[in-house]
């Protein structure tokens, strides 16, 4: 009777069923037979079932009642299943490798089976007796059917290359899916980066992101204007309804209000796209840094920076200016056990070993030694302005030199003291490091840096009230760590040590940063 009670008292905790059946009547009784509830069974996770009664749909715990009817599903014989669906640039690859890996840890049998030319399901099984304990299907769309599919409920988990938007949160929530914007609600997988591409034939070497947006939008219609031959550039883009496609207009096009030129080539996938861009000089592509093909990957250069290509380094640590987080939005549901176990494994060390072996960018933190960032020192003295000394230049190399930078580095939203995606990624992933004791008895220093523009007194401000909060979210993030066993610091250097030009959004946004040093 009391577990009947506190299962009502849930009501309002929704979760996935991974109950492939459409929704049927049953009764629910409680095992003293005091408490019986009926309805519509819309889905059962191997513990709890979610009902739709004459109350609203009410979650029960499975151990507290009895099932009644066509609907219940067969206890002994449950199968976790679970539905994916989005960008194929995770989908393909990336996915299957994580889910083998976790069958291999957990010693499941594996078996897949290609249902479609765009989708397929791989099945775990014990080994014991061979009995199906889970089946994960893929649907490989695109960003925008994948958050589509989530909203009707055609999918459990959408795989996208960019973050949720306004009008599909907004649907979401009233699906009753919750906010897809809160704590828990997406992760970022793995990183990738939008990368400029030409011909191998071509001899251009690098461009700014400035010129990037212009050619996009045909301001620069010829390779003259970029030190090339006299001829016109082609424009080769991901399809619009891709999430590599929207990041490109969102990251480059509508930062200066431009539009895209008439005429872009659009592509359905970055093989055909990197193909078309291998076969013509004149070409110009953007597309996934792990889908290059046999294609020339541009640096991204300023004046007053060095050339950035899309490294794994530079990737990881934000200072490549056009990276691209991959991302799973779960609705606020409960997903079986499996399914909560393959999520909670996809965080884990040996996980982020198989991302990078799968191509991507994983997030497991690096440290890298002062002497590994010779580039970056040498670039702060050669742009140092009136606004900042050689003192405080001197001040800077003697802080940091006895630290080892961590790859875990903060940015901002454009305009916004909001963390970005990757960032606030970063939060959870240093705040779970924090809590397992990988730090302990160890220095952290937050250490903060701003862009050029404005007095450089009040940029060393900002930067440390950057460093301050960034500290202060990743210490509240950490709720079960011992703080008093990390030496914990902020500092803060203004503008000394810029990453790009001053002169365009990107680069503002690029120097805007906190950095995590560690001794």
């Amino acid at each position: 009777m009391t577990m009947m009670r506190a299962a009502l008292l849930a009501a309002h905790f929704i979760f996935a069923g991974g109950f492939a059946a459409l929704a049927q009547d049953v009764v629910l009784k409680s095992r003293d037979g005091d408490v019986e509830i009926s309805g519509n069974l819309l889905g059962f996770d191997g513990e709890f079932y979610r009902v739709e009664t004459i109350y609203g749909e009410l979650t029960v715990d499975g151990s507290g009642v009895l099932c009644d009817g066509p609907g219940c599903p067969n206890l002994e014989n449950y199968v976790a299943r679970v539905t994916f669906s989005g960008a194929p640039t995770i989908g393909r690859v990336l996915m299957p490798a994580l889910v083998e890996a976790f069958a291999i840890r957990s010693d499941y049998d594996l078996t897949r089976k290609n249902l479609s030319e765009s989708q397929f399901a791989i099945s775990l099984s014990s080994k014991a007796d061979g009995s199906e304990l889970g089946e994960f299907t893929f649907n490989l769309t695109n960003t925008d059917e994948g958050f589509a599919d989530l909203l009707a409920d055609e999918a459990d988990i959408a795989m996208t290359l960019r973050e949720v938007r306004d009008e599909e949160v907004a649907h979401a929530r009233a699906a009753g899916l919750g906010d897809l914007t809160a704590r828990g609600r997406s992760r970022v997988l793995a990183l990738d980066a939008l990368v400029p591409i030409v011909a191998p034939s071509n001899s251009i070497q690098a461009i700014t992101t400035p010129q990037l947006a212009q050619v996009l939008s045909g301001e620069i219609d010829n390779w003259t204007v970029l030190g090339g031959p006299d001829a016109p550039v082609s424009v080769h883009l991901h399809d619009a309804t891709s999430g590599l496609g929207q990041a490109t207009e969102d990251r480059l096009l509508a930062p200066q209000n431009l539009d895209l030129v008439e005429g872009a080539i659009r592509h359905k996938d970055s093989v055909a796209l990197s193909a078309a861009v291998s076969d013509d000089p004149f070409a110009l592509g953007i597309t996934s840094r792990s889908e290059v093909g046999n294609t020339w990957e541009l640096a991204l250069k300023g004046a007053c920076g060095f050339a950035l290509n899309a490294t794994r380094r530079s990737v990881k640590t934000e200072d490549y200016p056009l990276t691209a987080p991959m991302f799973l939005y779960l609705p606020a549901r409960r997903f079986p056990k499996l399914v909560r176990e393959f999520l909670a494994y996809m965080r884990d060390p040996s996980a982020q070993l198989v991302i990078r072996r799968a191509g991507f960018v994983d997030q497991a933190p690096e440290e890298i030694r002062i002497s590994e960032q010779g580039d970056r020192f040498a670039n702060a003295i050669l742009r140092a302005g009136d606004d900042v000394p050689l003192e405080e230049l001197q001040r800077m190399a003697s802080m940091l030199a006895p630290l080892k930078r961590l790859s875990t580095t903060f940015r901002f939203e454009s305009g916004s003291a909001r963390l970005d995606a990757q960032s606030r990624s970063n939060v959870q992933q240093l705040a779970r490091a924090m809590e397992v004791g990988r730090y302990d008895a160890r220095r952290l220093v937050f250490v903060g840096f701003s862009d050029g523009e404005g007095p450089a007194s009040a940029n060393q401000n900002i930067a440390m009230r950057r460093a301050e909060a960034v500290m202060t979210a990743v210490t509240s993030a950490a709720e079960t760590a011992n703080l008093d066993r990390i030496d914990l610091g902020v500092e803060a250097f203004g503008e000394a040590m810029p990453m790009a030009c001053d002169d365009s959004a990107w680069g503002r946004q690029v120097n805007r940063r906190v950095e995590v040093w560690v001794r």
